[in-house]
């Protein structure tokens, strides 16, 4: 089981970030402890969908650049999660069937352009 994943994005943008996680998705954000807490970024609860919760790390980084191929999967009810990112004017991109067959799955990007891959459970 993984604990945690994390992405990253630049200073100041964690406002749009809890807006998408918890806003947008209902992750509940997680407090960071303090001597984390003053570097910045925020933390989620990713509910486990007939397991354990994890967790999501968004990490400040000074030079940051989305990560455009590389990101995490999570494991969702994939028509909710794709209606509410769609009601918030995000994009989503469902993947060709034939590539992970009897697997749904879609991708879509956070607010700061990292991308993200949810998958039917």
């Amino acid at each position: 089981m993984i604990h945690h994943v994390q992405v990253a994005c630049p200073a100041g943008a964690e406002d749009d970030e809890r807006a998408f996680y918890t806003g947008v998705l209902g992750w509940p954000e997680l407090p960071k402890p303090p001597l984390l807490a003053a570097r910045g970024g925020c933390w989620f609860r990713v509910p486990g969908l007939g397991g354990p919760d994890g967790e999501l790390h968004v990490g400040v980084e000074a030079d940051f650049r989305p990560a455009r191929k590389a990101h995490p999967a999570f494991v969702v009810d994939v028509d909710t999660v794709a209606a509410a990112i769609e009601a918030a004017g995000g994009s989503v991109t469902w993947a060709d069937p034939a590539e992970i067959p009897g697997r749904r799955r879609f991708h879509t990007f956070d607010p700061v352009g990292n991308r993200l891959e949810f998958l039917a459970g």
